[in-house]
């Protein structure tokens, strides 16, 4: 109770007077529980708002640029040659240089922490404001690690930097209270448009206590999940986004033959490793019921984990909340009704698995035992529990999982259906093999330029024959995109919002420097 008093203590005292202070109070969760260090992830879902990237993403989702002034892949597909701007100032007052370029991409390949860039090989400064970066095989979707990796001072970056960041971003952090609230100014020496809102402060409350904040008007953007967003609020308007920030079902891929990997967790299920099977769920599903029931209409249907992106192949989506033609498929592959109300049967197997959601996430939980629902029509029964993402790296090679992924970069296509990947943590857990697919996939990261690479990503998911999505082999029964629901005060234009990746970090201010008071 004493917190609950503390954040709406400093809400009340930094609201008042707000739009005349261009003050802010935005409750969106987001902490990051690691710091704001870019190198160890900080702004790869999102923006990073202190630091400054190479380039960025405008509201129509085209890469364009930010700290450079050019960048181009060489002939070779393995050298990206960069210039940065010759204005662009640390909040410090230091100039940045293609030196503190190439320290962030060099430190971050050595960095082991959760920002990938095992594929770069070195980063070489070539002048003041100039570099290469060299990578170890052809990798098109490096050009993302320009969109979201944030530049750190290579003067200032240390152990306490994650605690004390320094950027040339728009933003600068002022004071951070672990767990309460976090205090930021505009940059001054920002080289980008200049922020009308020159003071921010996150909230760090649980959805509760910031929904009745907001109700008492004490913050300016709230973030509520889709339950809460069918509320009203006086003197609130609803601000709904569009988001990848999709959820699906995993599927192991391959059959129980007493397989493990190097840690011993089991491989295989001898049910889900049946494509019938696989494809029978996507079928019987509804989806636009989920959306409709469980997301309060703030969503849309999900086929896969790119929709509507430009490198989705639509043609891949299915016909489902079909339960006849779920029947149909199952009847055909042998998976018999035995009893009615039980789990049909084949070869002596029940069609039973354990499905797996993070008990933490209510929102999956209820994904997890809705689609349940929808499968035992068909005569498939999942056994529904709910574990810790600890448990869940043990139980993932050999139990369908309900996942969340979601991002701007095709790799996560790449990530998830590459049986070279299979079994890397959560990348592939259900060990999804099709050689067609893995030739695609090289193809696209192969490609000469990322247009060129798209035609690739989506034969990947489905190129008439075969593919990773649901009309294909299956591997996946992709739910449901969660809309981002936000309750934004009258009087504050946010301007027009990407459409948001996974829910980390805050995506919604990715256009912070377009927001003003009316």
């Amino acid at each position: 109770m004493k917190r609950v008093v503390i954040f709406l203590v400093v809400a009340l005292c930094l609201v008042a007077g707000a739009v005349q202070a261009k003050e802010l109070v935005l409750a969106i969760g987001g902490e990051s529980r690691t710091g704001y260090d870019p190198i160890l992830g900080w702004g790869r879902y999102g923006n990073p708002l202190f630091q400054s990237t190479l380039l960025k993403r405008d509201a129509e989702m085209n890469v364009v640029a930010d700290l450079a002034r050019s960048w181009k892949l060489k002939a070779d597909k393995l050298t990206w040659v960069v210039t940065i701007r010759d204005d662009a100032k640390f909040s410090d007052g230091t100039p940045v240089t293609a030196d503190d370029v190439v320290y962030t991409f060099n430190t971050a390949r050595h960095a082991g922490g959760s920002y990938d860039m095992t594929e770069l090989e070195e980063a070489v400064v070539t002048g003041p404001y100039s570099l290469t970066l060299k990578l170890k095989e052809p990798r098109i979707t490096f050009v993302h690690r320009l969109v979201t990796l944030g530049i750190v001072p290579k003067h200032l970056h240390g152990p306490q930097y994650a605690r004390r960041p320094v950027g040339s971003g728009p933003y600068s952090l002022v004071t951070w209270a672990e767990g309460e609230h976090l205090v930021v100014e505009a940059n001054p020496l920002y080289y980008g448009k200049k922020p009308s809102i020159d003071r921010v402060v996150f909230l760090f409350t649980d959805e509760e206590t910031s929904f009745a904040a907001a109700r008492a008007g004490k913050v300016d953007v709230v973030a509520v999940p889709q339950t809460l967003a069918v509320q009203k609020l006086k003197g609130m308007r609803l601000h709904p986004v569009a988001s990848v920030d999709n959820r699906g079902i995993m599927f192991p891929c391959v059959p129980d033959e007493g397989n493990a990997d190097k840690t011993g967790v089991p491989i295989g299920n001898n049910v889900t490793s049946d494509p019938a099977i696989r494809m029978a769920v996507n079928v019987a599903i509804d989806r636009q019921a989920l959306v409709s029931g469980i997301l309060e209409g703030y969503g849309r249907v999900a086929y896969g984990v790119v929709d509507d992106l430009p490198w989705d192949e639509a043609t891949a989506r299915i016909e489902d909340s079909d339960p006849a033609r779920a029947v149909a498929i199952l009847e055909a592959a042998g998976w018999k009704e035995v009893k009615k109300g039980s789990p049909r049967e084949k070869n002596g197997v029940k069609a039973e698995f354990t499905l797996v959601y993070p008990s933490s996430d209510s929102t999956r939980q209820a994904l997890a035992l809705a689609s349940a629902d929808m499968m035992r029509q068909v005569g498939i029964h999942p056994r529904v529990i709910g574990k810790s993402w600890d448990e869940i790296k043990r139980l993932n090679h050999s139990c369908a999982v309900l996942f969340g992924w979601g991002s701007h970069n095709p790799v996560e296509v790449y990530n998830l259906y590459h049986s070279g990947l299979s079994g890397q943590g959560h990348y592939n857990a259900g060990y999804y093999v099709n050689d067609i697919v893995d030739g695609y996939l090289d193809e696209a990261m192969a490609s000469d330029s990322f247009e060129a690479s798209l035609a690739s990503w989506k034969k990947a998911q489905w190129d008439g024959k075969t593919g990773a999505s649901t009309r294909g082999d299956a591997p996946w029964a992709w739910l449901v995109n969660l809309t981002h629901t936000y309750f934004v005060k009258d009087g504050l234009d946010v301007g027009v919002s990407q459409i948001e990746p996974h829910g980390h970090g805050w995506p919604i201010t990715a256009n912070i420097t377009e927001w003003s008071w009316r």
